[in-house]
């Protein structure tokens, strides 16, 4: 075999090899996509949140209220994270994700101060700030927006229908929603 046909072979093997992964990646990415399209359902997370996007900050989120979960898209890393989960609106119109036995729920525990998400709500996606919630009244008046919301939207395993005068439980945390433009 001659030095050029056996160079000839390398290059072939490497091309083979680089086409191959350059493929495999492709499909990866695709793959990806079509599960972002499809998800999140259910308990199941999702990728990136697709929709018509509004740009025009929003000052009064009541109309979450008329929606039974939200999505909401973070971030860990690079890679999107997408799940759907209660929120709710006080009569202000300020912004509230619910998260019992928050401790336990991978998203939470990615999300920082003054995180940058997206929420989607009626195939409109909404670019928003996150923050964590502890001041005990901000808590308490979230918590009663998410009772009140609970009574028209509640219902089955995951998302009963608390009493009117349920207690917020030691578990529960709220993040507050606001729009970044």
């Amino acid at each position: 075999m001659t030095e050029a046909t056996e160079s000839n072979k390398q290059w072939n093997l490497k091309l083979l090899i680089g086409g191959g992964l350059l493929g495999l990646a492709a499909v990866a990415v695709a793959g990806f996509l079509i599960y972002s399209s499809v998800c999140p359902c259910d308990r199941t997370p999702g990728g990136f949140l697709f929709g018509d996007r509004v740009e025009t900050p929003v000052d009064d989120w009541s109309f979450a209220n008329d929606v039974s979960l939200c999505q909401l898209q973070i971030y860990d890393g690079i890679r999107p994270h997408s799940i759907n989960l209660n929120c709710m609106a006080t009569p202000r119109g300020e912004l509230f994700l619910s998260c019992s036995v928050c401790t336990r729920k991978y998203w939470a525990g990615k999300v920082d101060a003054n995180e940058r998400a997206v929420m989607r709500m009626n195939g409109n996606t909404y670019p928003v700030i996150l923050n964590r919630v502890q001041d005990p009244g901000t808590m308490d008046r979230a918590w009663q927006a998410r009772v009140s919301k609970l009574q028209v939207h509640g219902g089955g395993p995951f998302n009963p229908i608390p009493d009117l005068d349920a207690e917020r439980p030691d578990h529960w945390w709220t993040f507050h929603v606001e729009s970044r433009s």
